[in-house]
């Protein structure tokens, strides 16, 4: 259906996707653990399915203590990033001082949440110690946000493994994940469910490249002035994350 309207994106707004609730809900449970028990958790899985998003959700719900690694950090990154994230100004020292001095502070708050992000780059480094470290001497919540292979690359350190006590999976988006990524991004627009499920066909799921598909649909209806779009109104192209490639 035709008319002219105008579509405006909802940035900066987090969709109540599944992935979003299962990584609150392994927060909840090592933030909520009995005395006694352990209090590291993992939420992982493939790159694009919005673990990053789901983080940050978390995060400001919680109030956490976030992280993200990246690959150039060294044991010594890590800590000032971590000082800096407590609220020192200009971290400095040695590595063993610096830690030191974060377990102090995190000890005065032994119920906040730790949020690391892209946890599995530390144990690719050697660097996970420092989390268990971190936990043993705070005896903090910690939640480890990484890749799928996460868990297994875990079980080297057993030292680790061990103080997991819970577990989250990201799993792909379906439908009702299409909707509400729609419903935020593209409120002035209507997806017709047929369109929606293709998307999440051609994406497999994938949570950005169904962003990015939305975006291009969206962009396609104001060339058309469409207010509502169904899968036979819907002549443009799919994001799947492929390159296209040269017809012979």
């Amino acid at each position: 259906m035709k008319s002219n309207v105008n579509i405006t994106p909802g940035f900066g707004t987090v969709a109540p996707l599944k992935n979003v609730a299962g990584a609150y809900a392994v927060a909840q449970r090592i933030i909520d653990r009995p005395a006694g028990v352990d209090g590291l958790g993992l939420f992982y899985g493939p790159s694009g399915y919005g673990k990053s998003k789901a983080s940050t959700y978390v995060q400001n719900k919680t109030g956490a203590i976030y992280l993200e690694v990246f690959d150039f950090w060294t044991k010594r990154t890590f800590c000032e990033s971590l000082l800096a994230e407590l609220g020192v100004d200009r971290p400095k020292g040695t590595i063993a001082g610096m830690m030191i001095q974060a377990l102090r502070l995190l000890q005065d708050d032994p119920n906040r949440l730790m949020i690391i992000d892209e946890a599995d780059k530390l144990v690719d480094k050697n660097m996970i110690e420092l989390v268990r470290d971190i936990y043993k001497g705070a005896r903090i919540p910690v939640l480890l946000v990484g890749e799928e292979q996460l868990p297994q690359k875990l079980a080297r350190y057993e030292r680790c493994e061990n103080r997991v006590t819970a577990y989250g999976m990201a799993n792909p988006s379906d439908l009702e994940d299409a909707r509400a990524l729609a419903g935020i991004y593209h409120r002035g627009l209507r997806f017709g469910d047929d369109l929606l499920a293709e998307v999440v066909s051609k994406t497999r799921g994938v949570a950005s490249r169904i962003v990015t598909s939305l975006a291009e649909i969206a962009q396609f209806a104001r060339a058309n002035g469409f207010s509502e779009i169904n899968l036979g109104d819907y002549t443009g192209t799919y994001f799947t994350g492929q390159a296209p490639r040269r017809a012979r």
